[in-house]
């Protein structure tokens, strides 16, 4: 059975990565998903108290191999050139058993352009508001929140995905705060 984590919007805070890593890596995931805004923190976006870009690259660089990433609005090519895993791409489709998982950033697509049907999963991040739901045509939206800027009052935040459904957990308690089963309804 594969067993996924999904970061988004990291922002070049080494601190943020380090403690949600912390919190991931001992359950051995079989890939580690990021949605992008991996080492900028932003026009928009103060300064994190962590923020050490070439900290988090080389952090990430540790874990390459188990890496899937999509770009985000604030990476760059430049950022490319610090990272030894692929980060580029606006998107990318992978398979959870028979289920068609679709990870963006969340700035450059709609849903509808994605071509997922009933029961695949859209995984974005782009707004740093965690939170599952399920459009009326059956397909799946996850975002995981932001491991570094959370917003909407939620705290900093990341996912799991399997062959039974997605979870979302609280980085400061650990707990699971949001959920689904991919059999229901």
């Amino acid at each position: 059975m594969s067993r996924l984590a999904v970061l988004s919007d990291i922002h070049g805070d080494h601190h943020a990565l380090t403690h949600a890593l912390a919190q991931i890596l001992p359950a051995a995931p079989d890939a580690i998903l990021l949605l992008g805004d991996l080492l900028n923190h932003g026009p928009r976006n103060p300064v994190p108290a962590g923020y050490a870009p070439a900290d988090v690259a080389f952090t990430l660089n540790q874990h390459a191999r188990r890496l899937i990433a999509v770009r985000g609005n604030c990476d760059s090519e430049v950022d490319q050139m610090l990272l030894q895993f692929p980060c580029l791409a606006p998107y990318n489709t992978l398979l959870l058993g028979a289920r068609k998982l679709c990870m963006t950033h969340g700035h450059l697509y709609t849903l509808e352009q994605l071509a997922l049907g009933s029961g695949d999963v859209c995984l974005s991040g782009h707004t740093h508001l965690p939170g599952i739901t399920r459009s009326a045509e059956g397909v799946w939206q996850i975002n995981p929140g932001s491991v570094t800027f959370p917003r909407g009052g939620f705290a900093p935040s990341y996912g799991w995905l399997d062959e039974q459904g997605c979870r979302l957990v609280d980085m400061r308690s650990g707990e699971v705060f949001s959920q689904c089963d991919w059999s229901a309804g």
